[in-house]
């Protein structure tokens, strides 16, 4: 589950503000097809070349995808090169203040009811193994623990001995009403990722820190 930058989720978001650019992004999104420009701008009452600065700082940001193709109706010898189309992107832009990770915690905990009711034992241990595949897959695919800890979200601070602090909690509203649960699962999160750099679980450590996450990334021994 890669997640754009939190400062490019931010800047996505607030792409949207710009009531033009809300208008053509609406109108592609809607489309049951790939649109051109032409299009779109006629139908958004637009100029041409307004329309396409728009459309491309969407593309841009993230929020549509390009496709090259002829339009409909045109096909065969002499019907021209294949025009610029765009279509809404397929996955979704979200972006919270602080950064947050709400949409991995419902997937690891709908993966682990599953795996519960398919006979994998207790829920909770299912939690523990789901979040611990994901921290492995997500780590081994970033390339190193810094990258992963920024990614998910954590705003890793260097602690000066070759470990992190996590002052970021990505499930702090959960881990508040939730917290054995969450905490939990954050652990084994933790714990896959550093498995998943090829270092001991033991570089996760439990901290009480106000503000922080409930656990830290020890330095490496």
């Amino acid at each position: 589950m890669y997640r754009l930058p939190w400062a490019d989720r931010i800047a996505a978001v607030a792409s949207l503000t710009d009531a033009k650019r809300l208008q053509l992004f609406e109108l592609v999104a809607a489309a049951p097809r790939p649109v051109g420009r032409d299009e779109v701008a006629e139908s958004a009452g637009m100029a041409r070349s307004t329309a396409s600065f728009h459309l491309d700082r969407l593309v841009q940001d993230g929020l549509l995808a390009v496709e090259f193709h002829k339009p409909p109706g045109k096909a065969g010898p002499g019907s021209g090169r294949p025009a610029k189309m765009y279509r809404r992107a397929g996955g979704e832009v979200g972006a919270s203040v602080p950064d947050r990770n709400y949409d991995l915690a419902g997937e690891l905990m709908a993966a682990a009811i599953e795996a519960s009711q398919a006979g994998s034992g207790p829920v909770g241990e299912a939690l523990r193994a789901a979040a611990f595949r994901k921290g492995r897959e997500l780590a081994a695919a970033a390339g190193s623990m810094g990258e992963f800890l920024a990614q998910a979200g954590y705003r890793p601070q260097d602690d000066g001995d070759g470990g992190y602090l996590l002052p970021n909690c990505p499930f702090h509203r959960l881990s508040s009403q939730h917290a054995s649960v969450v905490c939990d699962m954050n652990g084994a999160f933790l714990r896959g990722a550093v498995a998943g750099c090829g270092d001991p679980e033991d570089r996760v450590a439990p901290v009480d820190l106000p503000g922080h996450c409930c656990a830290r990334i020890t330095g490496a021994s």
